[in-house]
């Protein structure tokens, strides 16, 4: 693990300095599990509350907050305006080295001969690679990635192992797909013949096209269009364990937590905030800026910058109105008496 003393950051991230600078600091950690040689962060006053219990050798603060005064020796204080932003960059500087893949193919991998690799491009160990499918500059292919026909993936994006990606899908440059993420599966839809009482598979012919700098967690699934393409705008983030429909049109920006589920022809406007195990009803708008509370279940569309929760979804204060009155109902002391026997 790299180690710099808390002199040396304070100069990397233009943060005033209370304390000792020559404190050597080797990694990052909360303020409860924090020790010596820990830096931490406190973004409010609640956590500043929790400082002089701490055991960390220096704290990152935002600017404005006031550390209660603690005992012992005196501990090295960043000052900076934001301090989870300093944080990030903190943890830049304290990774430990990644390795990067040589570029060149690994001899248990395979590529179609009507398959394009760039030169500069990473194939691991026991990849696959389809007919017609065109892999860019830089692009690296972790163990186990499964390329199917004329998929197309862009320069520098980076596919973690058993990443799935069929055919006639296009990932976009300098993604990152995390493990056993599958693009392009079939969309899920049936329907019943009366006659023959079975249901009928609906082929999906469609494709997938995600953007570029869009980053999907472990596990996650983007199915293709039943027609036409499913799609993710560029800078997206998607979190584990995230269902994307078919067809769904998710724009800009947009970061969806762990869990959540769209339902297909969902559409999702740019710098929307969509919570964990949120569910999404098809063919949903949820407009730019809206944000969906944890667990939400949204059946209606939701305007721009609106803030929904519960299921069915509120907006927040009719959701809050109405939690409330449902409390006081299931108060005893808010019901009625009960009227007395008669003998």
């Amino acid at each position: 693990m790299p180690q710099l003393t808390t002199g040396q950051l304070a100069a990397e991230l233009g943060a005033s300095l209370t304390g000792p600078s020559d404190t050597a600091i080797t990694s990052a950690e909360s303020l409860d599990r924090a020790g010596a040689g820990h830096i931490t962060f406190i973004r409010s006053t609640r956590f500043a509350k929790a400082w002089p219990a701490s055991g960390a050798s220096a704290a990152l603060v935002t600017r404005g907050i006031e550390l209660p005064a603690g005992e012992g020796p005196a501990r090295a204080v960043l000052t900076v305006a934001d301090a989870d932003m300093a944080m990030i960059r903190v943890l830049e500087l304290l990774a430990p080295p990644s390795v990067v893949p040589e570029p060149g193919v690994h001899p248990s991998a395979f590529i179609d001969p009507a398959a394009t690799v760039h030169p500069s491009a990473h194939v691991g160990p026991h990849a696959s690679i389809g007919p017609g499918t065109t892999v860019a500059r830089g692009a690296v292919l972790h163990a186990g990635v499964r390329l199917g026909a004329g998929v197309s993936i862009g320069a520098g994006t980076t596919l973690l192992a058993n990443v799935v990606v069929q055919d006639r899908c296009t990932i976009g440059s300098h993604c990152t797909l995390h493990p056993a993420v599958i693009i392009g599966a079939d969309g899920f839809g049936y329907r019943l013949d009366p006659e023959a009482r079975a249901l009928v598979k609906v082929p999906h012919i469609g494709s997938v096209v995600i953007g570029d700098h869009v980053e999907i967690g472990a596990g996650s699934c983007v199915d293709r269009g039943k027609f036409g393409a499913t799609t993710i705008g560029d800078g997206t983030k998607i979190d584990n364990l995230v269902q994307i429909g078919h067809n769904c049109t998710v724009g800009r920006s947009v970061v969806i937590c762990g869990c959540a589920a769209l339902a297909g022809s969902v559409t999702i406007g740019d710098g929307v905030l969509i919570g964990g195990g949120a569910g999404i009803a098809d063919n949903i708008v949820v407009h730019a800026g809206a944000r969906i509370a944890a667990q939400a279940g949204v059946m209606n569309d939701v305007p721009p910058g609106e803030a929904v929760c519960g299921a069915p979804a509120l907006p927040q204060r009719d959701w809050a109105r109405a939690h409330i009155a449902l409390r006081r109902l299931a108060d005893p002391a808010n019901k009625p008496p009960q009227p007395s026997a008669r003998g």
